[in-house]
């Protein structure tokens, strides 16, 4: 069973025993939505043991890592990703939010070349939305 399959049902359940009736937001939407949008989201996050490399070689490496993303954009598997900035913890470095379950994202992550050198650390989940919340344009392609 999908997980938002599990969170609508466990959801489900708990609404219609606690929240059914009046309870709503003050629009008059439901507490819990009824279908959930699924995506997995991968932080890449700079481990504290991270090697040193030399300007040159952390230049080829940049080409590389954003190659590979522009890789997984291109196969539709990457939706959206960029870098993070004024992040309350400076080891999050950046964020790929992918259509493909986690441990597929997780590989494709992983196979990143920055990764593979110890430049970056991948960390992952699964981020659920009610339907139509969030809309990302390359997944309507």
């Amino acid at each position: 069973m999908e997980a938002a399959q599990r969170v609508a049902g466990a959801a489900a359940t708990w609404a219609s025993q606690r929240l059914m009736g009046e309870e709503t937001y003050p629009d008059g939407d439901a507490l819990i939505p009824e279908q959930f949008d699924e995506r997995t989201v991968i932080f890449l996050v700079r481990p504290p043991d991270a090697p040193e490399f030399s300007e040159e070689e952390l230049d080829r490496l940049q080409i590389e890592h954003l190659t590979h993303l522009r890789e997984l954009k291109r196969r539709g598997v990457l939706l959206a990703n960029g870098p993070l900035d004024d992040q309350t913890d400076v080891s999050y470095r950046g964020i790929g939010i992918y259509g493909v379950p986690l441990e597929e994202a997780l590989a494709l992550a992983n196979d990143d070349p920055m990764v593979r050198a110890g430049r970056l650390a991948v960390k992952g989940a699964r981020w659920l939305t009610a339907a139509g919340e969030v809309i990302i344009p390359r997944e309507a392609t």
